[in-house]
């Protein structure tokens, strides 16, 4: 039986300066051009809150300090690492360059459901997550080394970026960070 929620104090939840220093998860969010600043705002703290290692934002993807962003991100912004490209496939091969494996969230074939996915602690990676209607850019697909899909049954075939971000980020942070 629940007597109460948590206080805040109760969380230890390290202050912002100490959040920088901490290492974070092996895992970089790539938003491919991204148009509402409320998606973009809310994948921050998701980032924040699995400790995702940074964000790129390409293309028309907004970036903070922009209004929408600030409204979801609830300061995240301020703790979570990020970087603009002009487009999406210069953060792709500054990535590769890095040796992370990329994963695009996208309805593919040869698709990879998320609960089928195998992940090692020893790599690093990251997932792009596409624009709200058109998804990620199909230009993209010879770029990256898979795709993953979330499995879903319900009549649309998609979910909303930011929940999608979510749902992925906390997947990896299962099998990346609570692994260990």
């Amino acid at each position: 039986m629940i007597n109460r929620f948590k206080k805040n104090a109760e969380l230890n939840r390290p202050d912002a300066d100490t959040f920088r220093k901490i290492e974070k998860m092996p895992v970089v969010v790539v938003l491919d051009n991204v148009r509402s600043g409320l998606n973009t705002g809310s994948v921050f703290r998701s980032a924040d809150s699995f400790m995702a290692e940074r964000i790129c934002l390409c293309g028309i993807t907004a970036r903070p300090p922009d209004k929408e962003i600030l409204k979801s991100a609830l300061g995240a912004t301020e703790t979570v690492s990020w970087k603009h490209y002009l487009n999406t496939e210069d953060a792709i091969v500054e990535l590769r360059n890095e040796g992370y494996i990329i994963y695009a969230v996208e309805q593919a074939e040869e698709a990879v459901m998320l609960s089928d996915l195998h992940l090692s602690v020893n790599q690093k990676y990251a997932v792009i997550f596409g624009h709200e209607v058109k998804g990620v850019d199909e230009s993209l697909i010879p770029l990256i080394d898979g795709c993953i899909e979330i499995p879903q049954s319900g009549t649309k075939h998609s979910l909303n970026v930011s929940v999608c971000a979510g749902i992925v980020l906390w997947k990896f942070y299962e099998k990346l960070q609570l692994a260990q």
